[in-house]
C-alpha cells in the first residue's frame, strides 16, 4: 500500500474513531443481569408526561444479560425496565452507564444498581410509595368491611399520607432541581397525586421544584408541564381567576346550575331538586379530617327545618370517589360528586378557595348567603325559612 492510501485510511480510522467517541458522549446506556432470565423479554420504556412509550426490547441472554442504548436526554427525564408488568424505574441525566442486577423471582422488589445516584434514590421513593399504597388500601378494606369508622379512617388515611410527605420532602428541599424531587412530588396511589397542587402546604414543594426547573430546564417538556399545574393550582389558591366571581357580586343574583353524577351515577341537576325551597348548595370533601363533624351539624339543621321548606344539594370535591359513596350513602339530601375534583370547573365558578363553603339559595331561587364560617348556620337558614 502506497504511503498516500496510508495516510488516507489513517485519517479515516481516526475519523471514524472521532464520530464514535462523539456518538457514545450522546448517548446512555442501561445495562444489567437478570438471574435465571434466559431467552425472556425485557422491555426499556420511557415515562412521559403523558404515557409510556416502548423505546427498545430484547430477549435476556444466556446470562440473563441485556442492554440498551438511548440517545441522552437534554433534561432530567424517566424510564423503565419492564418484564411481566413488573418495574424498575430509572432516572438519566447526565450519566453515561447505570447497571442493574435482579432475578426472575425478585425482580423491582429486590435489585441493586451502580452507576446513578438519582436512580438509587428513585428506588428508595419507589419503595416509601409501594408502603404507602399498602397501608392506604389496607385501610380501604377495614372500612368497607367496617372494621373502621369514617372518623378513623380519614384520620389514618391522613397520617399515612403525611408520613410519606414527610419522608419525600427530604428529597426535594435539598436539591429541588434533581430529577429524585420531580419524582417524589409526583407519586400516585390509585391514580390520584399524593402532593395535592391545590393544598396550601403541598404547593410550596411544587413551587419549589418548578422555579429550579425552570431555571436550568426552561425548555423542557416536564418543566413547561410542572410550571403549567404550579401557575394553575397558585391562582386557584388565591382566588385569581378570571372565571370566578366573587361572594359579593353573587349575593342575589342567579346561581350557575350544576349536573353532576350521584350515588346510583345519574346526573342530578340543582335546579331539579328543592323548588321553591331553601337550598344549601354545600362544597366539601369527605376525605377531609373534619367532614364527620361538619356533616353532622349539617344532620342537624336539616332533620330540624327540612320539613319547612330547607334542603341540601351537596357537592363532593374527592378525589376517592369509592370512600365517597360509602360515606354519602346514608346521608339523607342530595349528594353528588365532581370527578375533576380540585380542577372543578364549577368549583371555579363558585369562586370556592377553601372548602367546606356553601351558598344559601332563596325560595326565589338566588344566592342570597355565601357560608365559609358554619357556626351561624342555623341563624341564616332561618333568615330564610320565614
Amino acid at each position: 500500500m502506497s504511503n498516500k492510501n496510508l495516510v488516507k485510511t489513517a485519517i479515516f480510522i481516526l475519523f471514524i474513531g472521532i464520530f464514535v467517541s462523539c456518538s457514545d458522549k450522546n448517548q446512555f446506556t442501561v445495562e444489567g443481569f437478570v438471574k435465571d432470565g434466559y431467552g425472556k423479554q425485557i422491555y426499556f420504556e420511557n415515562i412521559t408526561t403523558s404515557s409510556i412509550v416502548t423505546l427498545d426490547s430484547t430477549k435476556l441472554d444466556k446470562l440473563g444479560g441485556f442492554k440498551f442504548k438511548q440517545v441522552r436526554p437534554s433534561a432530567p427525564d424517566f424510564y423503565r425496565l419492564r418484564m411481566n408488568n413488573r418495574f424498575i424505574n430509572i432516572s438519566v441525566d447526565s450519566t453515561e452507564t447505570i447497571t442493574i442486577q435482579t432475578d426472575t423471582v425478585v425482580f423491582a422488589h429486590n435489585y441493586t444498581l451502580t452507576g446513578s445516584p438519582e436512580t438509587e434514590k428513585i428506588k428508595d421513593l419507589t419503595f416509601l410509595q409501594q408502603h404507602t399504597s399498602d397501608a392506604y388500601n389496607k385501610l380501604q378494606k377495614q372500612y368497607d368491611s367496617r372494621q373502621i369508622t369514617a372518623d378513623e379512617y380519614v384520620e389514618k388515611i391522613n397520617e399515612v399520607l403525611d408520613d410519606y410527605k414527610t419522608k419525600a420532602l427530604d428529597y426535594i428541599y435539598p436539591n429541588p432541581g434533581s430529577a429524585s424531587a420531580y419524582f417524589a412530588l409526583f407519586q400516585q396511589i390509585n391514580g390520584l397525586l399524593i402532593f395535592d397542587p391545590y393544598d396550601k402546604k403541598d404547593i410550596k414543594a411544587y413551587g419549589a421544584v418548578a422555579n429550579v426547573w425552570n431555571q436550568y430546564f426552561p425548555d423542557a417538556i416536564r418543566t413547561k408541564h410542572l410550571v403549567g399545574i404550579y401557575a394553575e393550582a397558585l391562582k386557584t389558591i388565591r382566588g385569581k381567576q378570571a372565571s370566578e366571581l366573587e361572594a359579593k357580586e353573587m349575593n342575589g343574583k342567579d346561581f350557575f346550575d350544576i349536573s353532576l353524577p350521584s350515588l346510583d351515577d345519574k346526573e342530578i341537576r340543582l335546579t331539579e331538586v328543592g323548588e321553591g325551597q331553601v337550598i344549601l348548595v354545600d362544597f366539601t370533601a369527605y376525605e377531609l379530617k373534619e367532614s364527620p363533624a361538619h356533616n353532622r351539624s349539617l344532620h342537624t339543621v336539616y332533620d330540624k327545618y327540612r320539613s319547612q321548606g330547607f334542603y341540601i344539594y351537596q357537592v363532593s370535591l374527592d378525589r376517592d370517589r369509592h370512600f365517597w359513596k360509602n360515606a354519602a350513602a346514608n346521608l339523607p339530601w342530595t349528594c353528588v360528586i365532581d370527578p375533576t375534583s380540585v380542577y372543578s370547573d364549577i368549583a371555579k365558578k363558585y369562586n370556592i378557595t377553601t372548602i367546606p363553603t356553601a351558598f344559601i339559595l332563596d325560595r326565589n331561587g338566588e344566592i342570597a348567603e355565601r357560608i365559609e364560617n358554619f357556626g351561624n348556620l342555623e341563624q341564616l337558614v332561618l333568615k330564610y325559612i320565614k
